[in-house]
């Protein structure tokens, strides 16, 4: 299935609005797993991703974290909470070194107002945000957890899997625990799918990330996972 809000922000602008918009920035760099944007926190800038790749996430009371997208070069992050002058609606956190233009909220809606065809194009990627985020939803409803997992591991395939000679290793490292928020699964149930996928031989767990070693049984899988 193809995403929409996979086409990042920056790609969406012409040339004269992308260079307005990089003119209001101002450079920063962040190590890995620095967290860029913080849940809950005041805002008071946008962030423009110029290189590395960052986690969404949104925790629960009770500890329970989901992962809600991964953001690359091009994407913009933080512009609902700078609009709205609301708290932060979720975590953003480096999944390697990041290097992104930091644009105060001020100035980012009066680059708004200056620039409609800037405006009309945020509009149109958060709409299409939004559209993805309710046809996954619909698609995961008519699953069962094994064969969401297995989507969202295909998924990750496709956007950030690397070729390695004993399989597709998956570059974000995420957790079980954001494994499970993404599947809306408890930990412990994502923990047992894993232990049968790693004694079936379809994938392999390390210290630092999961490579898939049979990507068609993943396929088989989600394809079979109808409730």
């Amino acid at each position: 299935m193809d995403f929409e809000d996979r086409v990042p922000f920056v790609v969406r602008l012409e040339a004269e609005d992308r260079q307005a918009l990089f003119a209001c920035g101002a450079p920063l760099v962040f190590p890995v797993r620095h967290v860029l944007l913080r849940e809950h926190e005041p805002s008071a800038h946008v962030l423009i991703l110029l290189s590395g790749w960052t986690k969404v996430t949104s925790a629960a009371a009770n500890g329970y974290e989901a992962l809600l997208a991964l953001r690359g070069p091009g994407d913009i992050v933080g512009e609902g909470a700078a609009l709205s002058g609301r708290q932060r609606s979720a975590t953003v956190t480096a999944l390697g070194r990041v290097e992104a233009l930091a644009v105060d909220a001020d100035r980012f809606g009066a680059l708004l107002d200056e620039r409609p065809a800037i405006s009309r194009r945020l509009l149109a990627l958060t709409a299409d945000r939004m559209r993805d985020s309710d046809r996954r939803r619909v698609q995961y409803a008519a699953l069962n957890v094994q064969a969401r997992l297995a989507l969202l591991l295909l998924e990750l395939i496709r956007t950030h899997g690397q070729e390695t000679p004993d399989g597709v290793h998956l570059t974000p490292g995420l957790t079980q625990s954001e494994l499970a928020g993404s599947v809306g699964a408890s930990r412990e149930a994502v923990a047992r799918l894993l232990k049968g996928l790693r004694d079936r031989g379809i994938v392999r767990t390390e210290r630092r990330g999961l490579v898939v070693i049979r990507p068609e049984a993943l396929r088989m899988m989600a394809r079979q996972g109808n409730r």
